[in-house]
């Protein structure tokens, strides 16, 4: 791959999760969320090497969708 690129994507992902979460959970969901996402980041690349890639990225995308659905999109907010 294209590691220049990735690092694009990656921003430009995280850039639009965090305009969404802004808008529908506020400030702090916003940073708690950031936060999550950059961690998720950083530990997906030990963990690969323990679990591979594809399912690191499974495991850190499930996790973030999950403290998603409960911080900003769970019904009644």
């Amino acid at each position: 791959g294209v590691r220049p690129l990735g690092g694009a994507v990656l921003a430009a992902a995280g850039a639009a999760a965090a305009h969404s979460w802004w808008h529908r959970g506020g400030p702090a969901a916003t940073a708690a969320l950031g936060g999550l996402y950059v961690l998720g980041f950083g530990l997906s690349h030990p963990l690969a090497k323990r679990i591979g890639a594809w399912p690191s990225v499974l495991a850190v995308t499930a996790v973030n969708a999950a403290a998603n659905a409960v911080l900003v999109d769970r019904p009644g907010r």
